[in-house]
């Protein structure tokens, strides 16, 4: 059971970030503006952050199941689109905004599907493992998309996507038996006004909202940042731009955990506070990179990486630890919620601020790295004043 989900949400990822592996292709192929390539990276975080207040609330109601089999299918239709009919911004934007609805739909509730049909040890070590599912199979999806692309064209990497989706939903419905959750006491489906009242828990979720705007700008930009720096020195033939993304990945996995260890040692928001302060540090200078050569800028992300990913578990287990109550689940719905309201927007203002800044030169990659400088502080701040000590 557990390892039929857990091989589902691989291949319900298998694409997911196949979309920014290949924005330097469509910004050439396609006119795009920095910024309406910033969209484009972004509407997927959009997508998720609309849906998913409902889409988590429903798995209390209805079998998780049931949302997994619909929203991998927006998934495969999404991915299909793009192998098959997408040629402009605009048709790309909607298609992109599906997606990130079919993973709203797939990431929780899958998670969801695997708690309802488990129990004790057997029940904890499956939704680790539900994790790392998640994180390899989206570091992956960099490097799977810009070998398949080189090869055999972006339509082909896309259409890998749309295969992951089918093999999803074939895993889930022939292995995964159905399953009605347990009916608890009835509430109104989106009433979180408890959650927001709850400060202790809110700092965290506030954290995590900066920490995802920085975490997507990177995801949603490394390959075309590191295609720039290689420019003029040339990209590595082993070290390509969607090798060193999914290295990240890796990387950033790693770095969740080691970063939640300490935090367990050391106290979770003195690591919080640690962490993102290192992330100031790097974001104000990464910028810079882009003329140092390949090499260096290559590294320079992968350092930024394991600093951001650091704090990242820690910030969903102080939302989840400092839950009221019978309000853990609705605590993470609005966590989640604002984490990914800002995975949206960091790779729009990257896009913008390049544009803004005169384009992809040295002086606006350092504005738009500067920006997640300035974010991050105020994240920090915020933080600072309500965390609990």
């Amino acid at each position: 059971m557990g390892l039929a989900i857990c091989a589902a949400q691989w291949g319900a990822q298998i694409g997911a970030f196949a979309v920014p592996t290949l924005l330097p292709v469509f910004i050439t192929d396609w006119s795009l503006s920095n910024t309406e390539a910033g969209w484009l990276a972004g509407i997927f975080y959009a997508g998720y952050t609309l849906s998913v207040p409902v889409l988590v609330s429903l798995t209390d109601r209805i079998d998780p199941r049931r949302i997994y089999l619909f929203c991998v299918c927006l998934t495969f239709l999404s991915m299909a689109a793009y192998a098959t009919v997408v040629d402009d911004f605009w048709s790309g934007l909607f298609w992109r905004l599906l997606h990130g609805i079919g993973w709203a739909g797939t990431y929780m509730p899958g998670l969801k599907a695997l708690g309802d049909r488990l129990e004790g040890k057997e029940q904890s070590r499956w939704v680790a493992a539900h994790a790392a599912a998640v994180g390899i199979s989206g570091a992956l999806s960099f490097l799977v998309a810009g070998v398949v692309a080189e090869f055999f064209g972006w339509h082909a990497a896309m259409m890998v996507g749309a295969a992951g989706a089918v093999i999803a939903f074939a895993l889930m419905a022939i292995l995964v038996e159905a399953k009605e959750p347990e009916r608890g006491e009835a509430r109104a489906l989106l009433d979180f006004r408890p959650v927001f009242r709850n400060r202790a828990a809110l700092a965290f979720s506030i954290g995590y909202l900066v920490h995802t705007w920085e975490m997507s700008a990177l995801r949603g930009w490394t390959v075309t940042f590191l295609t720039a720096a290689g420019a003029g020195s040339g990209i590595s033939a082993w070290a390509t731009p969607a090798a060193v993304a999914t290295a990240m990945g890796f990387l950033g996995v790693w770095s969740s955990v080691l970063g939640n260890e300490a935090a367990l040692r050391f106290g979770r928001s003195r690591a919080v506070i640690v962490f993102m302060a290192a992330t100031i540090a790097v974001s104000a200078l990464i910028g810079l990179t882009v003329t140092a050569g390949y090499t260096v800028a290559s590294a320079a992300v992968l350092l930024y990486a394991v600093l951001i990913w650091a704090d990242s578990s820690t910030l969903t287990a102080g939302a989840a630890g400092n839950a009221a109550p019978g309000q853990r689940g609705a605590t993470l719905a609005v966590h989640s919620t604002l984490g990914y309201f800002g995975g949206f927007l960091g790779p729009l203002a990257m896009g913008l601020t390049l544009d803004l800044a005169g384009g992809m030169g040295p002086l606006g990659w350092w504005v738009a790295f500067g920006h997640l400088a300035i974010v991050m502080a105020l994240g920090l701040a915020l933080f600072i004043r309500i965390a609990p000590r």
